[in-house]
C-alpha cells in the first residue's frame, strides 16, 4: 500500500480513521497479483486518513456568578479549615490562601469578575480572619493592601487562563504538515 507524508505519522489518538477502499492487492507489499474472493471481487484494505478536527474556538469562560458563588463558598471554606487549624491568628496566611482561591477562579473566569472576587475575599477574610472578628471594618494601613493583593491574584489568574486557553487554541487551529 503507498503511503502519503501523512500516512506515517497517523493514529487513532491523533485523529485519525479508519477507511475500507477496493484496493488490488497488489498495492500490498508482498504481493504480486490481485487476489479474487469468490464472487470474483478484489479485496479490501485497510486504508488510514486524517481527518480534520476543524477550528475549535477558544473556550468560553464560566459566568460571573457561578466564579462569584466559588468565590464565597471557597473563602468560606478556606477561612474555616484555617481557623479549626489555628492558623487565623496569622493573617498573612489567611490573604495568602485567599489569593491562590482568587487566582485559581480567575482561570476559569471573565475579567469583569476579579474585582467581586476580590471582594468577596475580602469581606470573608475582614469578616473571619481579622479583629474585631464579626464585624466588617476598615482598617486604612491594611485593607486597601490586601484588596490590591487580592484583585492583583485574581487578574493575574484570569491573565494566565486567557492566555492559555489562546495558546492551546492556536495549536488546534495550526495546518498539520505531515512532519511530525
Amino acid at each position: 500500500m503507498r503511503q502519503s507524508a501523512q500516512d506515517h505519522a497517523l493514529s487513532p489518538i491523533s485523529g485519525a480513521s479508519v477507511s475500507l477502499r477496493e484496493a488490488p492487492v497488489t498495492d500490498v507489499p508482498g504481493a504480486s497479483a490481485p487476489r479474487r474472493t469468490g464472487g470474483g471481487e478484489e479485496s479490501m484494505v485497510l486504508e488510514w486518513r486524517y481527518i480534520a478536527k476543524g477550528v475549535r474556538v477558544v473556550p468560553e469562560p464560566v459566568a460571573t456568578p457561578f466564579i462569584w458563588t466559588g468565590a464565597y463558598a471557597g473563602a468560606f471554606v478556606l477561612v474555616t479549615v484555617l481557623d479549626l487549624l489555628g492558623a487565623l491568628d496569622r493573617t498573612g496566611l489567611a490573604l495568602a490562601a485567599l489569593s491562590v482561591l482568587a487566582a485559581l477562579l480567575g482561570v476559569r473566569g471573565r475579567f469583569v469578575a476579579a474585582p467581586g472576587t476580590a471582594l468577596l475575599c475580602w469581606m470573608l477574610l475582614n469578616f473571619f480572619a481579622a479583629h474585631p472578628i464579626g464585624e466588617i471594618s476598615w482598617a486604612g494601613h491594611r485593607d486597601p493592601e490586601w484588596m490590591a493583593c487580592l484583585l492583583a491574584a485574581a487578574l493575574i489568574g484570569t491573565t494566565a487562563g486567557r492566555v492559555l486557553h489562546a495558546r492551546a487554541a492556536y495549536r488546534r487551529v495550526s495546518p498539520y504538515d505531515g512532519t511530525g
